[in-house]
């Protein structure tokens, strides 16, 4: 061994996340530690807040409010989002010296040059006394990307040992490295189109594929899912919910298909667009709410010609509120923490807004 000095530091983030699901909100506490340009993490503590009735109504209808309503909206979801994480903090004894929130996706329209993230970083930071980053996806948009995805960096630098790094959550997204590049985008629907059908069966979602596996394939509306032109186009993509309303959501509704059998066939079409996108050979790390659901994994692993790994629990739940936490950190470093090869900008960005304390 040399006797070179080990650059090692250490930081203390929260990261918070909300997904197109409406499942709650995700805070995690995490350490990361730099080494030499090489970055490790540790979630000391982790938890999901269930939205009361209250807030999933607001945010599920949040698209139709008025311009003063919506604002409204957006400053109480921060104070809202300031006050957990505050009581968090505290809980976790857990010394931050930044938030990072990703906020609650309301509009995703980048081909019209926006999206939205409603929790206002500047009530959150008042809120919890930490300085806060948030609206991590508006530079990328107005350098004409996607403004999406934004996991890769925190793939490529946390989750090396993984040839594919794959999220099951409102939609399958993906990261990978091509021609020394890392790829990224949203393959399809998953918990956003199973809950749907799950609901209208009366359950808030379908737990292990139970309703799912009792129905039948229908043919002919897996060639029909399969043909949406979405599928056929060249990343860089990414899919929101008025995509999913307005198109994917059409298709199922014209078939007049039972719903078991519509959440059968949906089952076997997501299994059959992730298999599409990973390669043979490889490790693939599976996490989001979707890794939780065993017909869905048992249905990607008879597609897939690659290692299917589901890591430790907390990495499946809050993987994506971890990376979130790393984003944040890398803005307030002024690093970049937006691939172009991912999102389809002009150039790489720091993306989000940092409000002091």
């Amino acid at each position: 061994m040399g006797h070179f000095s080990n650059k090692h530091i250490t930081y203390r983030v929260i990261g918070v996340m909300s997904g197109t699901s409406l499942d709650g909100l995700d805070l995690a506490a995490c350490t990361f530690t730099e080494n030499n340009g090489s970055w490790g993490f540790e979630i000391n503590k982790a938890q999901t807040i269930d939205y009361p009735g209250f807030w999933r109504n607001k945010l599920a209808g949040a698209a139709n409010l008025s311009a003063e309503d919506f604002l409204k909206l957006h400053n109480d979801y921060g104070v809202y989002i300031g006050k957990a994480v505050k009581a968090f903090a505290l809980e976790a004894g857990f010394k931050a010296a930044l938030v990072a929130s990703h906020g609650h996706t309301v509009f995703h329209q980048p081909e019209r040059g926006f999206t939205f993230q409603v929790g206002n970083g500047a009530c959150i930071a008042a809120e919890c006394g930490i300085t806060t980053v948030s609206d991590f996806r508006v530079s990328d948009i107005a350098l004409g990307g996607q403004g999406a995805p934004l996991v890769p960096v925190g793939d490529r630098e946390l989750f090396k040992e993984y040839e594919y790094c794959l999220n099951l959550g409102g939609f399958a997204n993906i990261s990978f490295e091509k021609n020394c590049q890392r790829a990224a985008f949203d393959i399809c629907p998953v918990n956003f189109a199973l809950n749907h059908y799950a609901q209208k069966l009366g359950k808030p979602f379908d737990r292990n594929g139970a309703a799912g596996q009792t129905g039948t394939i229908n043919k002919k509306l897996f060639e029909q899912l399969n043909k949406i032109e979405f599928y056929t186009t060249a990343p860089p993509k990414s899919l929101g919910r008025e995509w999913v309303e307005t198109i994917f959501f059409k298709v199922l509704e014209d078939s007049d298909e039972t719903i078991t059998n519509v959440l059968r066939t949906l089952y076997e079409h997501i299994a059959f667009q992730i298999a599409k996108v990973i390669g043979p050979g490889g490790k693939v790390l599976v996490t989001g709410g979707g890794a939780h659901n065993q017909f869905l994994i048992e249905r990607l692993m008879e597609y897939c010609r690659a290692e299917i790994i589901i890591p430790e629990i907390t990495v499946v739940d809050f993987k994506e509120a971890l990376i979130f936490a790393f984003l944040g950190l890398l803005r307030s470093q002024d690093k970049i923490n937006c691939l172009s090869s991912a999102t389809g900008a002009r150039k790489d960005s720091s993306g989000g807004t940092v409000y002091l304390v």
